[in-house]
């Protein structure tokens, strides 16, 4: 079609109509007269786009994953991070419930005993001075520790401060060479001394070689004079071997200790004495006896064994 005066007046008449028809359909909503031819036009075009839309819709779907993959990275980054916050949170948890518990333990034995601690954190193990068996705790001079205060745990004696200052304190492990301590059999009064062997069971030399000792038996600490460095009723250990007597004016025990110096945590500082010996009373609960399955033997005679009438028979 030329360009011509007539063609030019005829596209603007178009335009005119198509506003027209635009008004109003806009103003007649659901009720507009050109409704049905709308949906007629539906009806025919309504496939075709169809299809159209099928075949571009993976393309757009892509182009949105490229799009959304970022984010995506940045979601499962941000999920790595709180598993990972969440992890640790657990573990700090794990460990505080562990502390507690050795918290609840050591508050039990100074309960039973009437000793008043001081609790500590072990924050360092050996010396710089030699390769004793000591650790170093966060308590010092500020927090009223002194040299020769008796340290326990909830299992029992750990061992006593040997060197204090003003935030920190030094304590000589109870499984060190250079460590003695009173002890008392529980039970009775055979007194002897234990001394550590390093990562050997404590070696305890009773005052009375004839005393009667098994394996099991218990000790206690005995007690210092004026309780330094030891207060009396600390949980020692357990007999795990006598030495056979002699005849000897001492008798040689072996006994594993309650508290694991290896494994050392929260412990406290006796900064307090009891009263009054609390002797046996600060002993864990003796384990129960496991019993032995009773065993029956029953026995049948053979078919052919002779009875006693017939080898009589036969003599």
């Amino acid at each position: 079609m030329r360009d011509t005066r007539e063609s030019r007046l005829l596209l603007v008449l178009l335009i005119a109509v198509a506003f027209a028809l635009i008004t109003v359909d806009i103003r007649g909503g659901e009720d507009s007269p050109v409704d049905g031819a709308r949906q007629g036009a539906a009806t025919v075009f309504g496939p075709i786009e169809s299809g159209v839309s099928a075949a571009v819709d993976p393309v757009g779907n892509a182009v949105s994953a490229i799009r959304d993959s970022g984010d995506r990275h940045d979601r499962l980054a941000a999920l790595e991070e709180e598993n990972a916050a969440l992890k640790a949170r657990l573990g700090s948890d794990d460990r505080s419930r562990s502390r507690l518990k050795q918290l609840d333990k050591m508050l039990k034995i100074a309960g039973q005993g009437q000793y008043g601690i001081k609790g500590a954190e072990v924050i360092a193990i050996g010396a710089a001075q030699g390769f004793s068996w000591t650790i170093t705790i966060d308590v010092g001079a500020n927090d009223g520790i002194k040299r020769d205060m008796t340290v326990l745990n909830g299992d029992g004696l750990v061992g006593r401060v040997t060197t204090v200052g003003p935030n920190t304190a030094t304590v000589l492990l109870a499984s060190d060479p250079d460590f003695t301590v009173g002890t008392r059999m529980e039970s009775g009064d055979e007194l002897g001394f234990a001394s550590g062997q390093g990562d050997r069971p404590l070696r305890v030399e009773l005052l009375n070689g004839k005393a009667e000792v098994k394996k099991g038996d218990r000790l206690v600490t005995f007690g210092s004079q004026a309780d330094r460095p030891f207060v009396p009723g600390v949980p020692v250990g357990v007999v795990s071997r006598v030495d056979p007597s002699g005849g000897g004016l001492t008798r040689t025990l072996y006994v594993t200790p309650y508290a694991g110096f290896t494994k050392l945590d929260i412990v406290g500082v006796v900064v307090e004495a009891p009263k009054k010996d609390p002797r046996d009373t600060v002993l864990p609960p003796k384990p129960k006896p496991t019993p032995r399955p009773t065993v029956t033997v029953t026995v049948t005679p053979s078919p052919e064994a002779p009875v006693d009438g017939q080898n009589q028979q036969e003599q």
